[in-house]
């Protein structure tokens, strides 16, 4: 039996829930984003129009469409409407998969012996759109892959059913950029040897895509043929993330003290970034010599940047570490996490600070996450060697 995966994305999800609070921004270019110097995070189809598209710096966006109207967006906002999707969607369906602040998958399968699945499908989108008041746009089919490209082509507020039979129609004619996971380089890379649509690419032997891009030559490769056995996960939401370092000496080095905690919030906020989390609220806890425990806590917008909650941290240990007593422990936790595929401020970060997280994300992930440290490292590692 075929399994029948839907894909549900929230159109322009971020333009859509400022509309829920302010109507005057229907039918108008609207540009979620923030400064001068930073990024468009999200934009209306109005302003799609003119060229305007997401991680845009903003000051091109606006000369695209100088009349856009410009909101700097509020992500506590846009993860509670999340929430509220993802519950009605549980409340519903079998399985749910929560992929991105805006993104579901489900698993209906076997659901169409009793109900019709196409017909169940768009009960459940108009429930959604009845009781969030946010449109969405869905794709059945049998493979997240395919399902996950057909939203893409039945946006705004579509739908569209791809049956097995109709998968290589369907993907064939389409742009190599439409399949999932398939970044500029790759792009770019294939491009330059006349493989731009997906016929081209699911018609290459396999053994020559991986000499050309790696490993992932095999993966890509199955997807240009509409093949994908990845199951549909059932969505739990991580509460926080962590890490602590008891020290071998108890030590009062205040150095040497600052500079593990450069380490810890290094590799927390690359973790963030990696399984996709934001984190909105920071605490910091240090144990004394004498065993006493104590912690401090502050609330930051929700980011997964380094230079944001490595400033916050070293805030808090300022103010926590006043008995000037030699530390036996020190940790630091990430707590308030939400969905979000976001690497720096959404809002307030340039395009710059942008570029250099993606390049040592890079690095971090393929060389591992102590291959691009910040200098405060260096001392905690001469201090371990």
């Amino acid at each position: 039996m075929d399994r029948i995966i839907v894909h549900m994305d929230l159109d322009t999800f971020f333009v859509s829930c400022e509309r829920l609070e302010n109507s005057k921004l229907v039918g108008i270019p609207v540009i979620i984003g923030g400064g001068d110097r930073g990024v468009v995070a999200s934009c209306s189809y109005e302003a799609r129009y003119f060229g305007v598209h997401s991680a845009m710096p903003m000051k091109m966006a606006l000369r695209l469409c100088p009349d856009a109207r410009v909101i700097r967006g509020d992500m506590e906002k846009y993860s509670k409407l999340s929430s509220l999707v993802t519950q009605v969607l549980e409340d519903s369906a079998p399985i749910v998969e929560k992929a991105s602040i805006d993104e579901h998958y489900l698993d209906i399968s076997g659901i169409d012996r009793f109900f019709g699945a196409s017909k169940w499908t768009l009960e459940l989108m108009e429930k959604v759109q009845k009781e969030t008041g946010l449109p969405v746009s869905y794709a059945l089919s049998v493979n997240k892959t395919v399902a996950k490209i057909g939203t893409g082509e039945s946006k705004p507020a579509g739908k569209i059913e791809i049956p097995q039979d109709r998968i290589k129609p369907f993907l064939n004619p389409l742009s190599i950029k439409k399949i999932p996971m398939l970044g500029e380089a790759t792009y770019r890379l294939l491009s330059r040897i006349g493989i731009r649509y997906i016929h081209t690419l699911a018609e290459m032997p396999v053994d020559v895509l991986q000499q050309m891009i790696g490993k992932n030559g095999a993966e890509l490769w199955k997807k240009a043929n509409g093949i994908d056995y990845s199951p549909v996960e059932p969505y739990t939401e991580r509460k926080s993330i962590s890490t602590e370092n008891t020290f071998g000496t108890d030590t009062i080095d205040l150095k040497l003290l600052r500079s593990v905690l450069s380490g810890m919030v290094e590799k927390l906020a690359f973790q963030l970034r990696e399984e996709g989390w934001l984190t909105s609220t920071v605490t910091v806890k240090i144990r004394y010599s004498n065993f006493d425990t104590e912690t401090k806590q502050c609330r930051v917008p929700y980011t997964s940047a380094d230079h944001v909650l490595l400033s916050c941290v070293l805030d808090l240990f300022e103010k926590l570490y006043h008995r000037r007593m030699r530390i036996r422990l020190i940790g630091v936790r990430f707590t308030g996490l939400v969905r979000g595929n976001l690497q720096i401020r959404l809002f307030e970060d340039t395009e710059e600070m942008l570029s250099l997280y993606q390049a040592m994300d890079k690095i971090k992930h393929r060389f591992g996450p102590e291959s691009v440290i910040r200098a405060e490292g260096f001392i905690k590692k001469r201090a371990h060697t």
